[in-house]
């Protein structure tokens, strides 16, 4: 691994690029539904608490407007939160300026409107998703310089219940365009399933996810084709902060699985998983035979380790017929405050071929830092160093992704970005050569 003194460091604090001041698997996060947070703290004495002297200029004419409502802004001293609270109409718009961020986060979605809604916990929706991004790197977005329908999603879906004991239920995906020839069941050979589900070009549909699922008490067990528990980033567009994807999701982890797994909630803090899978990215043929689990741990109210690995036969379609060895995915979701959300993710994987020769050798380190200013708006940051070694290339790949999340609608979100990438040996299939610069935006619509 060749790795400089400083992109060591950036790999480290890259993720910290954003600050305070500038700024749902299932999913580890849901970055379509922001959660506003508002701070008041008038434990200073600049506050005014011990006067409660407010300024007509800020909304606040009622003295006794007191500690419980009143949070000072240097700009012109104290800022009512009632008044933000209820649309700024007083002191968020006040001559004196006061508000700040309080105006930015004046934010009203209301409830999503859904085509079919839910009862008895069993639901139809799905997505639409269109993108357009100025550069390829390989990584899903197959089709610069065009806007493409990237994720037309249905799913129907049976929550369980399991507060009284015995419940079951299921779900099935389906999706096409762009992103659908990722998605589809690759790994078997021959390949099966929903692999020759091909329209032409790079489009294709995909069914992810087809499974039941049984449960009593804190135990449930799935069985069929479904998403994995490796890593952070997951493949529908309304589990991700990011428009474009990091190297070590799409070249180190699998996307789904067919087999069983169960899950466990020992406690409130820690979740146990356990199964087994017929490989990786496979359809229901016997394409391999690995281990896969792993174990949720809330250390903290604030920090959540997540440890997830998969082992074994992966795949016969690649490696002179078979890739077999051992991959694993640690994260830590870290609430820096209510509204600054910091994660970190390493990942390994390590496999070889039929005759034992080393297959895919990786290592990677992503970050990110995702700040919530209101229900509408975010901003994120993400750094990742990735680090290849296969037929004897070794290769270290870097990108930093810079985004914005805007919902203007509870049922919309539009998400540009900008991105750098930069690869030290020019394998990663970036258009310019060593790096390259990418602009890229789109927009999902739920129903």
């Amino acid at each position: 691994m060749k790795l400089g003194k400083w992109t060591l460091l950036a790999a480290i604090f890259g993720g910290l690029y954003i600050t305070e001041a500038s700024a749902q698997q299932p999913y580890a996060v849901q970055p379509v539904g922001f959660h506003q947070a508002v701070a008041c703290d008038c434990g200073e004495p600049a506050c005014g608490c011990e006067t409660t002297a407010c300024e007509p200029a800020c909304g606040c004419e009622d003295p006794a407007c007191g500690c419980e409502t009143v949070s000072c802004d240097p700009a012109c001293g104290c800022e009512d939160l009632a008044a933000c609270d209820s649309g700024c109409d007083s002191a968020c718009d006040a001559p004196g300026g006061c508000g700040g961020s309080c105006c930015l986060g004046d934010c009203d979605l209301g409830d999503p409107c859904t085509l079919f809604g839910e009862h008895d916990n069993f639901s139809v929706g799905g997505w639409l998703q269109l993108g357009y991004h100025t550069k390829a790197n390989g990584l899903f977005n197959t089709r610069p310089d065009e806007l493409q329908l990237q994720q037309a999603w249905l799913f129907a879906e049976k929550t369980l219940d399991t507060s009284d004991g015995f419940d079951f239920g299921g779900r099935i995906d389906y999706l096409y365009g762009t992103d659908g020839q990722n998605t589809q069941a690759f790994g078997s050979d021959p390949r099966g399933w929903d692999n020759d589900w091909d329209n032409g070009g790079d489009y294709g549909s995909a069914m992810p996810q087809l499974y039941g699922e049984v449960g009593y008490g804190d135990l449930s067990i799935k069985a069929g084709h479904f998403y994995t528990i490796i890593g952070w980033e997951v493949v529908p567009a309304t589990g991700n902060f990011f428009y474009s994807h990091a190297y070590t999701f799409n070249n180190s982890e699998p996307f789904t699985h067919t087999g069983a797994l169960a899950t466990y909630n020992a406690s409130e803090d820690v979740t146990v998983w356990g199964g087994y899978s017929l490989g990786w990215d496979s359809g229901f043929d016997d394409n391999g035979d690995a281990f896969l689990g792993g174990a949720s741990l809330g250390l903290t109210d604030d920090v959540t380790l997540i440890y997830a690995a998969v082992g074994g036969r992966f795949g016969e379609a690649r490696f002179n017929g078979v890739e077999k060895g051992y991959m694993h995915s640690i994260v830590a979701d870290v609430a820096v405050t209510d509204s600054l959300q910091y994660i970190f993710q390493s990942d390994l994987l390590d496999t070889e071929d039929v005759a034992g020769d080393p297959a895919r050798q990786t290592f990677g380190i992503n970050q990110y830092l995702i700040k919530t200013l209101s229900d509408c708006w975010g901003v994120g940051g993400r750094f990742e160093w990735w680090n290849t070694e296969t037929a004897g290339n070794d290769s270290d790949v870097y990108a930093l992704t810079m985004g914005l999340n805007y919902r203007p609608h509870a049922n919309v979100v539009i998400r540009p970005e900008i991105r750098w990438d930069w690869d030290d040996d020019q394998v990663a299939g970036l258009e310019d050569g060593e790096e390259q610069t990418t602009f890229g935006i789109d927009s999902i619509v739920t129903f």
